[in-house]
């Protein structure tokens, strides 16, 4: 069954630049950077299954997720698009190009590798359960809550970004956290479909990060044969820490290929 992704849609003409977010993000994370690039294209900027403003659904393997993301597309039009996608987001990406590749113009991936990660979230989880657990009644007692599994502003910060209000008044995540802790295994999993992406790709990774080491190049290369490289002086969300960098780096890479 596939879910009908919550979309943003800035309009325009042209082959459209279509984002996919990462785990626990949401297509509001974007609007910064949509401003930017819908000068010059059509942006659509998307909210994955159980994140956002999307339905909630059992199953969070790739396949599903990059069959949601084709029908979005069938549902806009869009026979055809460049593909940005950030970690999760990045293997939704590859997954659909995979499976899909004469809808993808080009591909570009942020900071993930196609390959199953050891490294895990299980004190985001624990923290997320324990702001659930506690009906807190505002952001900064939210953030109190969180501070006790995460010692990261940053990280709080980005993912309050999930709360909402409920009707009886207390904040609450608006995420399927039960469907992503359940389905956990496949999104630290590798990307649906098999082979190579042919089409042009770009992967931007963050040089201080550890998800796109130099070990995994030829992973990468092996699923993007004819991908360019390019590192930012940034960690794992390079698209926050370094905006401008990286919102140029997508823009001259799209424009090489117009």
């Amino acid at each position: 069954m596939t879910a009908e992704l919550h979309t943003l849609d800035s309009g325009g003409e042209g082959t459209p630049l279509v984002v996919i977010h990462g785990l626990l993000g949401s297509a509001d994370n974007w609007r910064s950077h949509v401003k930017q690039w819908e000068r010059r294209h059509r942006v659509v900027a998307l909210d994955l299954r159980n994140h956002g403003r999307s339905p909630h659904l059992e199953g969070m393997a790739y396949q599903a997720m990059a069959e949601d993301v084709l029908a979005a597309l069938d549902r806009l039009e869009i026979a055809r698009c460049h593909l940005l996608g950030h970690s999760m987001g990045g293997k939704v990406a590859m997954s659909l190009a995979r499976l899909a590749p004469e809808r993808v113009a080009s591909l570009i991936i942020a900071d993930i590798a196609p390959v199953t990660y050891d490294h895990g979230h299980d004190e985001i989880f624990k923290a997320l359960r324990h702001v659930e657990a506690n009906d807190p009644a505002n952001r900064r007692e939210v953030d109190a809550l969180m501070a006790e599994y995460i010692d990261e502003k940053a990280i709080r910060m980005f993912l309050a970004t999930n709360l909402e209000r409920s009707e009886a008044g207390d904040m609450r995540w608006r995420i399927g956290l039960d469907h992503i802790e359940a389905g956990y295994e496949d999104i630290r999993g590798e990307p649906a479909g098999q082979g190579a992406f042919e089409g042009p790709s770009l992967l931007l990774r963050g040089g201080r990060s550890n998800y796109v080491t130099d070990d995994l190049v030829p992973a990468v290369k092996e699923v993007l044969p004819s991908a360019q490289i390019a590192t930012l002086d940034a960690g794992h969300w390079l698209h926050a820490e370094q905006p401008t960098a990286f919102q140029r780096s997508v823009s001259e890479f799209i424009e090489s290929l117009d």
